[in-house]
């Protein structure tokens, strides 16, 4: 029998702070490798700060190898700029993982929060409270954003592992004429 290991990554894209968390997946459990955040705050040159959001991608990805990289989306808020910059941090981190040959899923934040927590709308001290029963994992993360980016990784895969995932997808009408061909009325 053998034992395969999948690795997710997780990223909280930012601006000042890009969370990241790693997760093993081994016969259908999950366990932490490492979590952290990039601090960018320090660089005022807003592209430096996507140059070093690349290499810090690259480096995880070259040292990690995952098979997935779990991405948070951008959620609307008032400023326009501020989601401007935060795109661009997403689409970033996104188009590295893509180019080291890394698949890419998406997840918004309050589907992370519902998949984590059960409720959508739970708080960053609640959602890491749930990781730590879930991993098993010790002191709070000084900063939060390593801790989102490491739920996004647990959302990956317990959506990847919900056998009600494929359920209710439509994959269109000649798919289904084809599954039921005694349903055609002549």
């Amino acid at each position: 029998m053998t034992n395969t290991s999948k690795i997710i990554l997780g990223i909280d894209p930012g601006t000042l702070v890009m969370g990241y968390g790693l997760i093993r997946i081994e016969q259908k459990k999950a366990s932490l490798i490492d979590m952290n955040v990039l601090k960018l705050s320090k660089h005022k040159d807003h592209y430096e700060r996507l140059q070093l959001i690349q290499i810090r991608v690259q480096e995880l990805i070259a040292q990690h190898r995952p098979a997935v990289c779990a991405i948070e989306a951008p959620f609307f808020g008032k400023n326009v700029q501020s989601m401007l910059k935060l795109g661009r941090a997403q689409g970033v981190a996104i188009a590295t993982a893509m180019q080291a040959g890394v698949a890419v899923s998406e997840y918004s934040p309050k589907k992370v929060k519902q998949s984590i927590t059960g409720n959508g709308n739970a708080d960053k001290e609640q959602v890491w409270a749930m990781l730590q029963r879930i991993l098993l994992c010790g002191e709070r993360p000084d900063f939060l954003d390593a801790s989102d980016a490491l739920a996004v990784a647990v959302c990956h895969f317990f959506q990847e592992n919900n056998p009600l995932s494929g359920l209710g997808k439509s994959k269109g009408w000649d798919q289904f004429l084809q599954d039921n061909p005694g349903r055609i009325v002549k």
